[in-house]
């Protein structure tokens, strides 16, 4: 069954995930009934600061406005499985964890709790407050998944692409997508 996606890209640094999310979802589509992306302007501007391009503009998925309430996952009956929001900043989790519905992503974000679909959060912030971890023990209580994005390092990565691949390919593993990566143990010892 394909699934229906909502990308979220906060303001936080760390386009780099998004990118490689978009780019690995590009090579998923056969799994993939709709994706839906939500970009803050914080966001946009991080992307072509840190990336020094606009290729989030490149992409064939469904951009959605920030107040965009008539989005198809602004409500459940939209049956959209999963939400990731990659890069996370602290005040969006902040928002969703209180269930602040003040924009699209945050909106979204409710839904999926709502309807007890799967919401991945990927923090970027280091190191953390009390806040931060309360509201990240909040939105797991509720439901939800926090995975920082904190590479791992065993199969030694070459570029930054491939160390932010290393989060991005759990946060893929976490929404029930078929991946190819690489994984602990396999291949060491043949």
């Amino acid at each position: 069954m394909k699934k229906k996606i909502i990308i979220a890209v906060g303001g936080s640094s760390g386009s780099i995930y998004a990118k490689v999310l978009f780019d690995k979802l590009s090579n998923l589509s056969n799994q993939l009934k709709a994706v839906g992306v939500v970009m803050s302007d914080n966001a946009k501007f991080n992307w072509e600061l840190e990336l020094e391009d606009d290729s989030y503009k490149n992409y064939s998925f469904d951009f959605y406005s920030k107040m965009d309430f008539i989005a198809p996952f602004a409500s459940g009956s939209a049956k959209y499985n999963t939400m990731i929001v990659c890069p996370c900043s602290m005040g969006l989790l902040a928002r969703i964890a209180n269930g602040i519905s003040s924009d699209l992503v945050t909106r979204a974000a409710d839904v999926i709790l709502k309807e007890r679909r799967r919401l991945i959060l990927v923090p970027r912030e280091t190191p953390y407050n009390l806040i931060h971890l309360n509201n990240m023990k909040i939105i797991t209580e509720a439901g939800g998944v926090i995975c920082p994005a904190s590479p791992s390092f065993y199969h030694r990565p070459k570029t930054i692409e491939a160390i932010a691949a290393t989060v991005v390919d759990r946060v893929l593993d976490l929404a029930g997508l078929d991946i190819k990566t690489e994984r602990w143990s396999e291949n060491e010892h043949s």
